[in-house]
């Protein structure tokens, strides 16, 4: 069970990954993080928010230039993924 379950989640991340140099993607920030740090560590990394979702740490924004991934990274996003894989389970 644990094998399955390990096998999904590899699956699930590979599958949701966002493409190097996508103009929109989803970004995760750590989940204590309420809508206002969220936003301001978007901000920080030169991204324009498209959306927000259900959850105040997920956001859906456009990075700036090639960088922009990277940038969002050290504003302390955890992962990018593509905002389609999330569009019919976290929209507001």
């Amino acid at each position: 069970m644990l094998l399955l379950a390990a096998s999904f989640t590899a699956i699930a991340a590979l599958s949701f990954q966002a493409r190097p140099g996508a103009e929109i993607v989803a970004v995760a920030f750590p989940v204590w993080w309420d809508s206002h740090e969220a936003f301001s560590a978007a901000a920080s990394a030169n991204a324009a928010i498209i959306r927000v979702t259900a959850i105040p740490s997920l956001l859906v924004v456009r990075p700036d230039g090639r960088e922009g991934l990277s940038r969002l990274q050290a504003a302390g996003a955890w992962f990018t993924i593509d905002p389609q894989a999330i569009a019919a389970c976290f929209t507001k």
